[in-house]
């Protein structure tokens, strides 16, 4: 048909012109879907990885396997997480997996860096243990423990940080971003996985929050909804590109709060222990321990006069 013929032609004009904007852009050459990390693999194992770190509440209980069942089941996940690092990796590799039969020459790191991590699992899971009663007793309208690790967006935001964060530690950045970008769309908690936090954090709420890259937050600190610890500006080089690696984000020391609405700037800022930050603050300078910073609104009294 001359019609069909005319939408063949209209088709190959398209991808024409998709194909070199790829290619002017470095993408020239499709990805192999072996070479790149699997989105939805990604997120399969997170939710296993929290079924582990939180047994029973998440998944089908393994309360009543035995011991051999549940071993299994943690070698499930430890070839699966191998394949995902293989993934992550597999751009510096020489050759193609199984072409010849010859095994990947980087399989053998990335089954020692999925080890690694289920070695660090344990550690992580203290942490989130902390950051579940730090929930619970800073939230007098929670029910239980139960209720805080199954419905509190925080909760869940900070899980997969903790998680995340280990995969970054590691190297295995676009995993570990894959993870808080998930998090960030299912709560409204922007945490990059980078951010240094310490042991019972609770975040109430949390619709909002932003929590940059070179943030370093101590132990019992509780922040609220909206707000931001982020970066002042971005330095650029000579040639107008962005300096990266530098600090860019504030440091806040233990024990403090930060309440809804506050914004706190610059990797020069600290915000001492013990201090309290009062909703809709703006700060960029650092504040010593113990201050209780407030926003003062300037109100303006009219006096009526009478006639």
């Amino acid at each position: 048909m001359i019609q069909d013929g005319l939408k063949e032609n209209k088709f190959s004009s398209v991808f024409k012109q998709l194909t070199e904007i790829a290619g002017a852009l470095g993408y020239a050459a499709e990805p192999d879907s072996r070479t790149v990390p699997n989105r939805e693999g990604v997120l399969d194992l997170l939710q296993d990885l929290r079924s582990i770190l939180f047994p029973g509440y998440f998944k089908p209980s393994q309360n009543g396997l035995d011991v051999a069942c549940k071993l299994e089941h943690l070698g499930v996940i430890y070839w699966r997480l191998a394949g995902q690092i293989h993934r992550t990796l597999h751009t510096g590799c020489s050759r193609v997996c199984d072409s010849k039969g010859v095994a990947c020459p980087i399989m053998e790191e990335s089954c020692q860096l999925a080890m690694e991590y289920l070695q660090r699992l344990p550690g992580i899971q203290a942490r989130l243990v902390k950051d579940v009663q730090a929930a619970y007793d800073g939230d007098p309208a929670a029910t239980g423990l139960a209720e805080i690790i199954l419905s509190y967006p925080g909760i869940y935001a900070v899980t997969v940080h903790r998680l995340a964060h280990e995969f970054y530690k590691m190297g295995l950045v676009l995993i570990a971003r894959i993870m808080s970008e998930h998090a960030h769309s299912c709560t409204g908690i922007d945490i990059h996985p980078g951010a240094q936090i310490g042991e019972s954090f609770f975040i109430d709420h949390g619709t909002g929050v932003v929590i940059g890259e070179t943030c370093v937050i101590g132990n019992n600190v509780k922040i609220y909804q909206g707000v931001t610890l982020g970066a002042l500006s971005f330095p650029k080089d000579e040639k107008g590109k962005l300096i990266r690696g530098n600090r860019r984000h504030p440091t806040i020391e233990d024990d403090v709060t930060i309440y809804a609405g506050a914004t706190i700037l610059g990797g020069d800022t600290v915000i001492g222990r013990g201090s309290v930050i009062g909703g809709n603050v703006w700060l960029t300078e650092s504040v010593p321990p113990y201050s209780k910073v407030i926003n003062r609104p300037q109100v303006e009294t009219r006096v009526q006069r009478s006639e």
